[in-house]
């Protein structure tokens, strides 16, 4: 594949609040860390505070894993390389969507993966591991439970169960095989083919089945895969849990920079509650609230707790608590030497909404870093959008501005009537200055005789480009054609096409050009072809 860049603000694609990031505005300075440049990962790494959870981290990493690192030398290096002081994580996170779900789940990867690469080019005394962090706790299984392969929707239907990770997979056989007919026969069909089937139907829960998947497509990269969703883990975490939920300190932070993003012109993505931790078991996973008789309760479910018994319950069963979406990020740098967190505009939003939260705990804010941003098409779509005369750029536009400007360009007759308005409007001048004369009253009426013809003008308009429009039908339907490849359904193909025929058609290859042409802190969006 060959690669073309473009800048995100040429997209129309992103929020104001990421181009004001990614152009280091100072009114965002109070919301986040160090600027994603490597001279703010130079000073992050002097600021580094030590951490002091290695063992842990490695001995549960390696539980999480079993067997999978029999057939994985390069992760397991990666896993020994962080009880080194001089190691650290670059980490994406992101829901358990079935298959990988949508191909922006396989740019976040890629993106930690080659960052981390260019970390340790550019600091060769240190070693820098991508992670992907499983969102194993999410209970919202209608996000997760479908992807798009060429715009046919494959779902798994089943009742959601308490925690995503937790879900057993014994009813998603049907959904594997619809998946999996999609992928044609040839070799590389089969090979995800393999992976998917192992994946999906030799392992229980769907925490492992993902682990299996996406350790199986990158494995070759080290790349680590954590599933937080551990007793050990959620012990590292115990201190917060208990002083959060008493204190509710992040809901009072939270709550107070978010009203101070928002009074600079910045948009939220999320709200802090007053207790920002779900209660968790197999069954359910619920919200834990202070009732009116100052009990802690579990919604739905007619559990209570008195202060003292949360205290010790808290104590004796961590893995019961389960952290909420403003929560869920401090959990993570806890439990990680990590350095940068790499996500799509809106979780850069909200991670903005918790600087002062970590600044509070006195834990160490990471480096946002906007993950890379793509589209990929094929040489004969290519050779389409070149032979219509339009550009990677001008394809963002819409497609009826692209039409008309295609039938425009290439039309032998003047098209607009804007000459003819400007005589018009000498004669009305005439006729306005005559009727003024005669009697002034009859202003109004030559105005709204006036507005009469310039509204059936521009409808005369109209008409001459539909018709113009029927002596190109060829070059506009291969734009409507265009458009519809490169933004399934009017959106970015990477927020709803699943990688499954890019895969097919390019095999292992797929990933050695994102990772190829993927600059991470260049911030541009790339185009392959």
């Amino acid at each position: 594949m060959k690669a073309t860049y473009i800048e995100y603000s040429e997209t129309n694609s992103f929020s104001k609040t990421l181009l004001a990031y990614l152009a280091h505005d100072e009114a965002l300075k109070p919301f986040v860390g160090h600027w994603p440049t490597f001279d703010g990962f130079e000073k992050q790494l002097h600021e580094k505070r030590h951490f002091g959870h290695r063992t842990i981290l490695v001995e549960r990493l390696k539980a999480q894993y079993a067997t999978l690192l029999q057939d994985s030398p390069t992760v397991a290096e990666n896993i020994d390389l962080l009880l080194q002081e001089n190691t650290y994580t670059i980490t994406t996170g992101h829901q358990l969507n079935i298959f990988t779900g949508p191909l922006y789940f396989i740019f976040k990867i890629m993106t930690a993966i080659r960052l981390s690469e260019d970390l340790r080019a550019k600091y060769p005394d240190k070693n820098f591991i991508p992670v992907y962090w499983m969102a194993t706790e999410d209970h919202d299984f209608e996000e997760i439970n479908h992807t798009k392969v060429y715009g046919k929707k494959i779902a798994w239907e089943t009742p959601a169960v308490s925690a995503t990770g937790r879900m057993d997979t014994a009813s998603i056989v049907d959904a594997v095989k619809q998946y999996t007919n999609i992928l044609g026969l040839s070799d590389n069909s089969a090979k995800l083919t393999r992976i998917v089937e192992q994946a999906y139907l030799k392992h229980k829960r769907l925490a492992d089945a993902t682990r299996y998947m996406v350790n199986e497509l990158f494995k070759s990269y080290g790349l680590l895969i954590i599933d937080a969703d551990d007793k050990e883990l959620k012990e590292l975490f115990k201190p917060i849990i208990k002083t959060d939920i008493l204190s509710e300190n992040s809901f009072k932070a939270i709550t107070d920079r978010s009203k101070e993003l928002e009074a600079k012109g910045f948009s939220t993505q999320v709200h802090a509650r007053e207790i920002n931790f779900f209660y968790l078991t197999d069954d359910f996973r619920e919200r834990l609230v202070l009732a009116a008789d100052d009990r802690y309760e579990v919604l739905h479910q007619n559990i209570y707790f008195t202060k003292e018994e949360l205290e010790r319950e808290i104590d004796a069963h961590p893995e019961r608590f389960s952290p909420n979406v403003v929560m869920r990020p401090m959990y993570q740098e806890i439990i990680l030497p990590n350095l940068a967190y790499i996500g799509g505009g809106a979780e850069m939003v909200y991670w903005m909404q918790l600087k002062s939260n970590f600044d509070q705990y006195q834990i160490d804010f990471p480096i946002l870093i906007p993950r890379n941003s793509a589209m990929i098409t094929e040489d004969n779509v290519a050779a389409k959008l070149f032979r219509v005369d339009l550009t990677f750029k001008s394809i963002f536009r819409s497609a009826e501005v692209l039409k008309k400007e295609y039938v425009r360009r290439h039309t032998k007759e003047r098209l607009n009537l804007n000459d003819e308005w400007m005589e018009l409007n000498a004669i009305f001048g005439k006729i306005r200055l005559r009727t003024h004369k005669i009697d002034p009253s009859l202003g109004p009426s030559t105005e709204a005789i006036k507005a009469r013809l310039k509204k059936a003008m521009n409808n005369l308009e109209k008409k001459l480009m539909k018709a113009e429009k029927r002596n190109h039908q060829h070059a506009l339907a291969d734009i409507d054609n265009v458009k519809e490849k490169l933004f399934p359904g009017g959106g970015l193909q990477e927020r709803s096409e699943n990688f499954a025929l890019l895969y097919v058609k390019y095999g292992d290859n797929l990933f050695r050009d994102l990772y190829k042409y993927f600059n991470p802190l260049d911030f541009k969006f790339t185009i392959l072809y």
